[in-house]
């Protein structure tokens, strides 16, 4: 079986991340699978990119500017212009060579300019077998990416929040309506990491009558596993002697991220906790402004942005917790990173979250934003767990559950049964 995985990236974002991934895991197991990119940002003989010029380039890069600028009149601040895409330009890829060749092509994240409504009807038009793995909620919604607390997906879209002049008729009711004609005659089989992105896509008005499976994501277990921290801790300048707290995010001034509850928390934890306060010091990585990470009660290292998988890795060997508030996620690749790592997490109880971290055995799962339950998880994680024990077990949940030899095995039985059928037809 030939398999092609579609995605606009070959690792730029954690859903191009899991796509290249799963790819590993098919090669690994013998199984021939390319990757067909827009912008291939590693090399490897098993990715193929669209763009092979400089005016390709310059076409890729008007595609984004043109969606964001076409957004820009209905936006309703800056802060979510890069949470709502229109997907109103885009490539056709129906001819290239590996669509032509593949047995099922797998999409993933195919936005940003890579593939518009238009170009992803051409392809369903090809009647391939299409399985599409969602890592957010876009593909069911008017154009958002997350909903947050708008349920206006599971009927139709209209009065969205993320527009300055929301109405009935507004923009994502125009786009919800086109993605309802897009999907009229489609044969597609939706794949989501989460089993609460399962439950969501099942009651959209959008896909509610198409099957959804729900898959997890893979990760890397041998890059991704226990190693030496005090090592780490001297090579990375970070403290031997303190319980280290890991706060990272692409960025960390995103809302979505949480930070404002994460900066509560740890003013709580002061407050609470002044003497184990004194034995715990902060890192940070990702994008951040200065003033932000100055403006914590805790002493901390700015590790700046990491964008190498082994230097991740030993940062999640090297520190003690890994904190995520995120308010809206599906089933961030970090979270299972830093549990391979025998790093336990803790986080709100959201998404698909509590599917990753069992309470209390993983690490801890706070009430939706409750900075003092977050607090709550600071201590018992650092100081009353069984630090060993929830160690162990962090890993064991990986092992068990997200490793790329198990989650290869389920996509391959799932396509195998859809190729199938439609030979059967």
């Amino acid at each position: 079986m030939k398999i092609l995985l579609v995605s606009t990236t070959d690792v730029g974002g954690g859903a191009a991340i899991a796509c290249n991934r799963l790819m590993t895991g098919f090669h690994a197991v013998d199984t021939p699978a390319k990757m067909l990119v827009q912008e291939q940002l590693k090399p490897n003989p098993h990715v193929v990119s669209t763009t092979k010029t400089k005016i390709k380039q310059l076409t890729n890069f008007y595609r984004f500017a043109y969606e964001r600028f076409c957004f820009y009149r209905h936006e309703r601040s800056k802060d979510v212009r890069f949470a709502f895409s229109l997907a109103n330009t885009g490539e056709n890829i129906c001819n290239h060579e590996l669509v032509q060749q593949a047995d099922i092509v797998n999409l993933h994240w195919v936005n940003r300019g890579f593939m518009s409504l238009q170009s992803l009807e051409k392809l369903f038009a090809t009647k391939k077998p299409i399985v599409w793995t969602l890592h957010d909620m876009w593909a069911f919604t008017g154009g958002c990416h997350y909903t947050g607390d708008c349920e206006n997906y599971m009927q139709n879209c209209g009065n969205c929040a993320f527009v300055k002049n929301p109405s009935a008729t507004d923009l994502s009711s125009v786009i919800w309506k086109r993605k309802q004609k897009l999907y009229e005659n489609a044969n597609i089989t939706f794949v989501t990491s989460s089993n609460w992105l399962a439950e969501s896509a099942r009651k959209s008005g959008l896909l509610k009558k198409f099957r959804v499976e729900s898959i997890p994501i893979p990760v890397n277990t041998t890059i991704f596993a226990p190693m030496d921290n005090d090592g780490f801790r001297e090579e990375l300048n970070l403290p031997k002697n303190k319980k280290l707290i890991l706060f990272g995010a692409m960025n960390v001034n995103d809302t979505r991220k949480g930070f404002k509850y994460f900066r509560e928390a740890l003013d709580i934890f002061v407050e609470k906790n002044p003497e184990k306060a004194k034995e715990s010091h902060l890192v940070v990585f990702g994008k951040s402004r200065p003033e932000t990470i100055a403006e914590l009660p805790f002493p901390a290292v700015n590790l700046g942005f990491i964008n190498s998988e082994t230097q991740l890795a030993k940062i999640f060997n090297a520190v003690d917790l890994f904190v995520i508030p995120s308010l809206e996620d599906n089933l961030p690749n970090i979270i299972m990173e830093s549990l391979a790592c025998e790093t336990p997490v803790l986080a709100f109880e959201t998404g698909g979250i509590p599917q990753m971290i069992d309470h209390k055995k993983t690490g801890y799962l706070a009430q939706y934003k409750s900075s003092n339950d977050l607090s709550n998880g600071l201590k018992y994680c650092l100081f009353d767990a069984n630090n060993e024990e929830m160690r162990k077990n962090s890993r064991k949940k990986i092992m068990e559950t997200f490793s790329e030899k198990i989650v290869t095995k389920k996509y391959l039985k799932l396509y195998k049964e859809i190729v199938n059928l439609q030979k059967e037809k």
